[in-house]
């Protein structure tokens, strides 16, 4: 028995977790935007399992890897043999390490002179039909949902009409603009840049991350690599008190506006009623559902 945070009482019933599943695809489109990544490693832990996972999808990606050594100031930093590991799982050599200390402020310098010297340009024809992809998207209450983009391949401009290749939808590009320490509204964005879309999108399942963005009147193709979100873990989720089913519906649909990844379609249960079939992309996603109700 779990409360949601607006006073309802909830019953989890876990159904069914055929093993641990990962946010790889999330972070496979957010790479598939940049030339670059940053490895950042704890000097005091060393590398662990999901920083392995998510090199690997970077240098699938061919991306420029800059490693850093981290919290170099703790009093149980290892930078010496964490720095062999670096070496022996990315091939660079121990002088291409920056050490560096968030907290001291060590290194900050060496990192931002090391993405524009190592980091390729983007590539990309602006006068080309528009191809731009979404790796993430948030729920602004007043706005609607915000979308980030990657332009590979043509221009995006303020108040034209776009569309979602895979989901078939289509939207006027309301506000457009660039992400600096707060959103800068643009006239137009061209190949090789991230920026921000606004369209006034309220239903958060028309938006996927991995889908292409192009123009509804001289469309692009799709770019590779977009998936449908595969749940693969399922829990039922029913109140406790039934009459508190609409609440818990009214709950439902708020995270889902933030969640697009999250899944869910009503059932009923002989012994507990009315409630919710619920999918997960892994244990993480459902902890994660869990604490947001």
């Amino acid at each position: 028995n779990y409360k949601a945070k607006d006073g309802t009482d909830y019953v989890l019933n876990l159904m069914d977790t055929p093993g641990h599943v990962d946010f790889s695809y999330e972070v496979s489109r957010s790479l598939e935007a940049c030339e670059g990544a940053i490895l950042v490693v704890d000097a005091s832990q060393g590398i662990e399992a999901q920083t392995i996972s998510n090199l690997y999808l970077a240098l699938e990606h061919d991306l420029e890897i800059i490693p850093v050594l981290n919290k170099i100031d703790l009093p149980l930093a290892m930078p010496d043999e964490v720095s062999e590991e670096i070496v022996e799982l990315v091939g660079c050599r121990k002088e291409d390490i920056i050490r560096a200390s968030a907290k001291e402020g060590i290194g900050i310098e060496d990192i931002l002179r090391a993405v524009v010297d190592r980091v390729k340009p983007p590539k990309g024809n602006p006068k080309a039909p528009l191809q731009a992809m979404i790796f993430d998207s948030v729920f602004n209450s007043f706005r609607g949902i915000e979308i980030y983009f990657r332009v590979f391949n043509g221009t995006i401009k303020k108040g034209e009409r776009i569309k979602f290749v895979n989901t078939e939808k289509e939207y006027n590009a309301d506000e457009i603009g660039i992400l600096k320490l707060d959103k800068k509204p643009k006239e137009a964005i061209s190949a090789g840049n991230v920026g921000y879309l606004i369209s006034g999108i309220k239903v958060a399942s028309e938006v996927h991350v991995g889908d292409t963005i192009t123009s509804a009147l001289n469309p692009g193709e799709s770019l590779k690599g977009f998936e449908k979100v595969k749940p693969m873990v399922f829990a039922g989720i029913y109140p406790v008190d039934t009459t508190e089913f609409e609440e818990l519906r009214s709950s439902m649909e708020k995270l889902q506006l933030n969640d697009a990844s999250l899944v869910w379609e009503l059932e009923t249960s002989a012994a507990l009623g009315f409630g919710f079939r619920c999918g997960f992309l892994g244990m993480l996603h459902m902890e994660i559902i869990q604490e947001r109700l």
